[in-house]
């Protein structure tokens, strides 16, 4: 906790470069509607998390709208927030980058929006008018992040995320029952009415960002893909693998997720699903059987063609990336990235998707300079790029986004869904949370959990 707030105080000394978007708005106590309130998930330090009764967010500047939250979910990057790994953290930021509802206020510049319509909102605040927003790039928006660190440490700017630190911006996230949603005209999308909440949610984020992975990395028919990391974006990035013409899908990962990724894998393709888990395998200098030598075993022993990084940067499988993440040596480890680097086949294709935050040390370069491996950075995804195409696949049924999901909770409950998703406990995948403003549930999705 003392180092993500520390952070952001050196932040706020140095100060922010030019600003075109009101940032560091990251709840609206001070600036809320008068008198009012509403329940919302914040940060409260390292390891907790609470939900609490905090001001409701009112319409700031002329092109903002005021959401209604319909449903919301828990990402596994939201969990980086709670282990403390994020930067420029503030006690009491409203958490949340999944999220889509009604919008209820319409600020005077707002055009093609309206009061009482359905939408969902992109997880990166974009412009919709600067260089990469363009070109659809909305994650790369030059005028929503004015962080100073932030260009400093990425030698350029990145767009602005809700719910998601300072270091993105400083904006209040959709784990509450309203939202304020900056330049409302660039980051809805409206959600027809034979789209139930249960689906158009998550094209604000997982169901871009996986579609991202496996689009930018490039996979190709008849490729073999290694996935680390089986929750719900690697899950998804399986199934856009099988769409591209993957003629295997491995998953390194664990149980339960293990477990839970074959019981919702595709019947007609059951044939095609390969599950490693790690926990059963080697690392490092051995010769025993390890992650690198069971993918070139199962892949005519010169690893598959392509691998994805569907995990994260801030989980360390040996001693000495830990200790070197605890004394500050380093933000992430490389251990994984040195597992696709090593696993792949010459010349093949390694994809990062997972968070990774600054720096790491032990970087395999021999292998990836001497082997010709492509080390590809997918970025944050471009949800403006994909967002309508998806929906159009969801609306003709070719994709179907309630397979990864594994529970309905309420918002009241997610402070202890937090906790339950990190351990991963009750085989939970992927969640949809309700507020006080949503609609029945959808046929055939989960039935409410409470705790």
């Amino acid at each position: 906790m003392a180092a993500a707030q520390a952070a952001y105080g050196v932040e706020k000394a140095i100060g922010h470069g030019e600003e075109h978007v009101r940032q560091d708005a990251s709840s609206y106590e001070g600036i809320g509607e008068p008198g009012a309130t509403m329940k919302a998930l914040v940060w409260q330090g390292k390891q907790k998390v609470e939900i609490l009764d905090v001001a409701k967010p009112t319409i700031l500047e002329d092109q903002d709208v005021i959401l209604k939250v319909t449903g919301t979910t828990v990402c596994g990057s939201d969990l980086h927030l709670l282990h403390g790994v994020i930067l420029q953290m503030k006690k009491g930021d409203i958490l949340g980058h999944e999220f889509c509802g009604v919008v209820e206020k319409v600020g005077p510049a707002v055009k093609n929006v309206k009061v009482g319509k359905r939408y969902v909102v992109s997880f990166q605040i974009a412009c919709g008018e600067c260089f990469f927003c363009k070109q659809k790039l909305s994650s790369q928006c030059e005028m929503t992040n004015s962080n100073t660190t932030t260009k400093a440490m990425y030698g350029g700017r990145t767009a602005g995320i809700f719910g998601y630190s300072h270091l993105t911006g400083g904006f209040a996230g959709g784990q509450a029952e309203y939202v304020r949603v900056p330049l409302a005209s660039a980051n809805l999308l409206e959600i027809p009415d034979d789209v139930p909440d249960e689906k158009a949610l998550f094209l604000s984020d997982v169901l871009p960002t996986a579609y991202n992975a496996v689009k930018d990395t490039a996979v190709y028919p008849k490729d073999e893909v290694a996935i680390f990391g089986g929750g719900p974006i690697g899950q998804m990035a399986g199934i856009y693998a099988l769409g591209e013409g993957a003629s295997k899908v491995i998953y390194v990962d664990t149980e339960p997720r293990l477990s839970f990724l074959e019981s919702r894998w595709p019947a007609e393709h059951k044939d095609k699903l390969v599950l490693v888990d790690f926990k059963k395998l080697s690392f490092g200098v051995t010769n025993k059987e390890t992650v690198v030598s069971r993918l070139k075993e199962l892949c005519g022993g010169r690893g598959p063609d392509v691998a994805i990084e569907c995990a994260a940067g801030e989980y360390a499988k040996g001693w000495m990336h830990w200790l070197e993440m605890q004394l500050g040596a380093e933000t992430d480890t490389s251990e994984i990235l040195n597992e696709m680097i090593e696993g792949v086949r010459n010349y093949g294709r390694a994809g990062i998707t997972g968070v990774y935050v600054g720096y790491t040390n032990h970087f395999n370069i021999g292998s990836m300079m001497q082997r010709g491996i492509r080390l590809i950075g997918n970025g944050q995804a471009p949800v403006h790029k994909y967002w309508e195409e998806l929906l159009q696949k969801i609306r003709t049924g070719e994709l179907d986004p309630t397979q990864m999901l594994s529970h309905r909770v309420r918002l009241e409950d997610l402070d202890k869904v937090y906790y339950k998703f990190d351990a991963k406990e009750d085989s939970m995948q992927k969640v949809f949370v309700e507020t006080k403003f949503s609609f029945p549930r959808a046929a055939g999705t989960p039935e409410l959990t409470t705790y």
